[in-house]
């Protein structure tokens, strides 16, 4: 990408700072530099050489038993995630909370050469954003690489197993990693918990919800969910089934607005 390129230039011109000058100001700052990656696991964690894990911070890889969907691509964002970053120093950008129940440092990750490995994936199709309820940089970012993708139909976004839902076509994606694309039609708060729904009737359609405790995020970002009715939106997040289809975020970073 041209914004890529031309602050690589410079930085290698100014102090040779080639992959931490490389990274986007929404990245936040340097936690582990010079890190030589050993190994590549299958859950878009990359293994350092002192034994240090990194997660690769507001993405989903291809998981074929979970999504229901090809093995093929599981294996292709795989193979492309260890062409990338295996064998490579890397530079890893952190925000707080900076690491996860399992001790991995949570990051947007860089490679020597300056590719941002998250974008690269969501820019070749092999990978969607998932934005976490308590992190949420570089979100724009994200959301724009994966958009190249969806438009060019390519990796994941040529498999059915990976078109955007609609609110009417959810019935049999309970339990699964989701994007939809619809219309509120209404919202409602009750006993602290918003709900936004995109049908007539919220005992069976589709309705994305905000917990109490998730309600002070949104408060404090100053956006307020019943302002989301009449708006065009894609949301993402895991399906469940409470009185229809149901999709509960945590962040207003997880919904993209359309109109």
């Amino acid at each position: 990408m041209d914004w890529r390129i031309s602050v690589f230039l410079a930085a290698a011109l100014a102090c040779g700072g080639v992959a931490q000058a490389a990274a986007p100001p929404c990245a936040g700052d340097v936690e582990i530099s010079d890190a030589p990656i050993v190994r590549v696991e299958h859950n878009d964690v990359l293994i350092l050489r002192d034994g240090r894990a990194l997660h690769l911070e507001g993405i989903r890889v291809p998981r074929a038993a979970q999504d229901r969907a090809p093995q093929a691509l599981d294996d292709q964002s795989f193979n492309t995630l260890n062409a990338l970053a295996k064998d490579q120093d890397v530079v890893a950008r952190a925000m707080w909370p900076k690491e996860d129940r399992y001790d991995r440092v949570r990051a947007q990750v860089f490679t020597e050469d300056g590719t941002w490995l998250q974008a690269e994936l969501l820019r070749r199709g092999l990978a969607r954003v998932d934005i976490a309820p308590d992190r949420g940089e570089c979100y724009r970012e994200l959301y724009d690489a994966e958009a190249v993708a969806r438009a060019a139909h390519a990796g994941i976004w040529s498999s059915p197993a990976y078109a955007i839902r609609t609110p009417d076509t959810l019935k049999d994606d309970t339990g699964t990693f989701q994007v939809v694309f619809g219309k509120v039609l209404n919202t409602d708060l009750r006993d602290g918990r918003a709900y936004l729904n995109f049908g007539t009737d919220w005992k069976t359609d589709f309705t994305v919800t905000i917990s109490p405790d998730d309600m002070k995020t949104f408060r404090r970002m100053g956006v307020d969910p019943l302002g989301y009715k009449d708006r065009l939106v894609r949301v993402r997040g895991i399906v469940q089934f409470l009185n229809g289809p149901e999709i509960e975020i945590g962040n207003p970073k997880q919904i993209e607005l359309l109109q």
